[in-house]
């Protein structure tokens, strides 16, 4: 090589490095183009439009983003008819949805043919627990007395807004067998968001509805047309569920945490991960998100995206156990 060339190479590689290094900052620094799309898998009414709503007020009133984030609502199939739209959208920055128990649960049961390993993780926000609901006219006064009707009449139903097999379904079977039932045999009829359990359990079509604590919260209080008979937290829940005894108050030996947190659409890119991530914990800390989430019931458990990845693997292992259980674990 001659010296003349040389000399040009390494007159050329300080100007080389600096562009490296200003790509380097600038996919670091990225933001938002445009309107996030938060999508919430079901109808309005229930915990996944719930957690959508109240994250996506909070980040504009509390000015955390340029850009705002519209919730989105996609029904069906438990979550599944949302997750196929999302998993379309491959490497899309600008589209979330929010998740919970049913992202394990439903494909394990085969009714989804996505799982959490086709979408990207972002991060684990909070922690919900169940909450199982009667008219406010019900003979129904204690969870026990619930359990006593259904020992009795197996056809009588109990509806939720998720799947068979998903969290509500879960979530009753596992209490129904701590108190003596044989969890199978719950009559488990599922609706397509907690909105239309609600309407079916006023209508009188179903006994009881099984739900998240958090989105139950404005329906319950003086004049409700519902009342709680149990709560499935190892404690009295604050706010507007303080006069809600646990499970384990009626002598059912019995809990259940509903994690909900944010996962994007497939391979989306590291900067902005890490956007996301950042702008969720910095929600976290304002004065309008710990206001909202202690009168909904919830209890803050943020996992960044590696952490929340490394939990939805173990959820996987530990309710592929549980549905095996109830024969409805695909095979």
């Amino acid at each position: 090589m001659s010296t003349s060339l040389k000399r040009l190479i390494l007159l050329a590689m300080p100007a080389a490095l600096l562009v490296g290094a200003s790509a380097s900052a600038q996919a670091q620094e990225w933001t938002p183009s445009k309107s996030i799309e938060f999508i919430a898998p079901a109808n309005p009414g229930g915990g996944w439009d719930t957690l959508v709503r109240t994250m996506s007020r909070v980040i504009q009133q509390e000015g955390l983003a340029d850009e705002s984030f519209a919730a989105i609502n996609v029904p069906g199939g438990g979550g599944a008819v949302a997750w196929a739209q999302v998993a379309r959208d491959t490497g899309n920055p600008h589209k979330l949805f929010a998740t919970s128990p049913p992202m394990i649960l439903v494909p394990l049961a085969g009714a989804s043919r996505y799982d959490h390993t086709d979408f990207t993780p972002i991060a684990r926000v909070i922690t919900d627990y169940s909450i199982i609901l009667v008219t406010a006219d019900s003979e129904y006064q204690t969870v026990n007395d619930l359990f006593d009707a259904l020992k009795e009449n197996p056809q009588l139903s109990v509806g939720g807004g998720s799947a068979p097999g998903s969290m509500d379904h879960i979530s009753m079977a596992g209490v129904a067998a701590a108190a003596g039932l044989d969890a199978a045999s719950i009559n488990y009829i599922p609706f397509s968001g907690g909105g239309d359990a609600m309407t079916n359990l006023m209508g009188g079509h179903i006994e009881a509805v099984i739900t998240g604590a958090g989105e139950s919260v404005g329906q319950l209080g003086e004049g409700s047309q519902l009342r709680a008979l149990g709560v499935s937290s190892p404690e009295r829940l604050e706010g507007g569920l303080a006069d809600v005894p646990t499970y384990q108050e009626q002598g059912i030996d019995y809990t259940f945490d509903i994690w909900r947190g944010v996962m994007g659409a497939p391979d989306m890119p590291e900067e902005a991960v890490a956007y996301y991530e950042e702008l969720f914990a910095e929600m976290l800390e304002t004065d309008g998100w710990q206001a909202a989430r202690d009168q909904l019931g919830w209890i803050d458990a943020y996992q960044n995206s590696e952490e929340f990845g490394a939990f939805l693997d173990e959820q996987q292992e530990q309710f592929s156990s549980v549905l095996s259980d109830l024969g409805l674990l695909r095979q």
